[in-house]
């Protein structure tokens, strides 16, 4: 049999029962498609279920606000993705009349949809011949034929996207793409694959050259930067103030704190800090340290410190994106998972 028979022979007795794999509805399989990027199947699965209980169809999308949106995406990273579903479901309501497109050449006009998403969404939707290239698939044709050029380089999606597609030619796409993501999902895995029971290993580079630890290759990854925010919780009559996050930074469009970011650790700089402090809150603030958290981002680690504050004069007024909210409308408000976190484990809730 050919490898592409064997993965499809594979699938069709392992794969798992997922609820947009019974669908050819473009705005399902998308919306499946944005949230599971990044996203564990396991973890992205409720937030699916959420999505499409709140909006069944791409037009309730688009008709939902973007603090709605956001607010349901809480939790899952990545906000961007959320801010571009919304953007695309409005034009697919204003300018497709509110139906979903199913060609790769449409879909890869759409905000948020890469080459893999349309891929995706073209093949299980509407059967058409595009191969799909995520992690998953990458590893699956870098182990089994051997390819050791950097999947993330040029030359490497150049070379994926070429044997992808050939393989594919003789197939029914959606079916085989489905096939190939799952055999490298639960089969193919990166660490530990379960090479003694694969239909394919004695056709496999990797496992014949003993190189299924190596492959794939990878370009090597941008330093991660590191920051230090400094966030304070301020009280006054059941009301806490909050900060709107702008653009330009992580968690656009977020509510968090009050905050100063600083260079080094408080504990390393806290006579600078404790000069910002009061330039920020007047010279008769007491603080009040509350609690710390580490949040690890694609490319940012934040060391986060909370503190308290009493006897303040806020001098934050200038900044429109700073309000007193009540803590009851605070919890409808989208968040960073460190505000939330911090939220439930000191038990703040009205």
């Amino acid at each position: 049999m050919s490898f592409q028979t064997e993965i499809v022979k594979w699938y069709l007795i392992n794969k798992r029962a997922l609820p947009w794999r019974d669908t050819t509805d473009a705005y399902v399989i998308w919306l499946s498609e944005i949230i599971l990027q990044q996203t564990r199947v396991e973890q992205g699965l409720p937030y699916f279920n959420n999505f499409l209980q709140s909006y069944p169809t791409v037009t309730d999308f688009a008709n939902a606000t973007e603090t709605q949106i956001l607010k349901l995406w809480q939790g899952l990273g990545y906000y961007s993705r959320g801010r571009n579903m919304l953007f695309t479901a409005r034009q697919i309501r204003d300018s497709h009349a509110g139906i979903f497109p199913r060609k790769y050449d449409d879909l890869i006009q759409l905000k948020g949809v890469g080459e893999y998403t349309a891929a995706a969404i073209s093949s299980f939707s509407a059967n058409e011949s595009k191969a799909v290239l995520d992690g998953n698939v990458f590893r699956v044709l870098s182990r089994y034929f051997g390819i050791e050029t950097a999947i993330n380089s040029t030359e490497g999606k150049k070379q994926f996207n070429e044997l992808a597609q050939a393989l594919i030619e003789d197939q029914q796409p959606s079916l085989y793409n489905q096939a190939i993501m799952e055999f490298g999902a639960l089969q193919c895995k990166p660490k530990s694959p379960d090479c003694g029971n694969c239909p394919v290993q004695s056709g496999c580079y990797a496992k014949t050259n003993d190189r299924v630890s190596l492959l794939p290759l990878k370009l090597k990854k941008l330093k991660k930067r590191t920051r230090y925010f400094n966030y304070f919780v301020c009280f006054d009559g059941g009301q806490l103030l909050v900060n709107k996050r702008t653009a330009g930074d992580v968690w656009q469009e977020l509510y968090d704190f009050p905050l100063i970011e600083t260079e080094n650790p408080y504990l390393e700089d806290q006579e600078q800090f404790l000069t910002k402090l009061k330039t920020n809150f007047g010279e008769a603030c007491i603080i009040a340290p509350l609690a710390k958290q580490k949040h690890l981002l694609t490319h940012q680690t934040i060391y986060v410190q909370f503190f308290a504050l009493d006897n303040y004069i806020i001098n934050f007024n200038m900044n429109a994106e700073i309000k007193w909210v009540s803590l009851a409308a605070f919890e409808e408000l989208p968040q960073p998972k460190v505000i939330t976190n911090f939220m439930i484990s000191n038990s703040i809730k009205q």
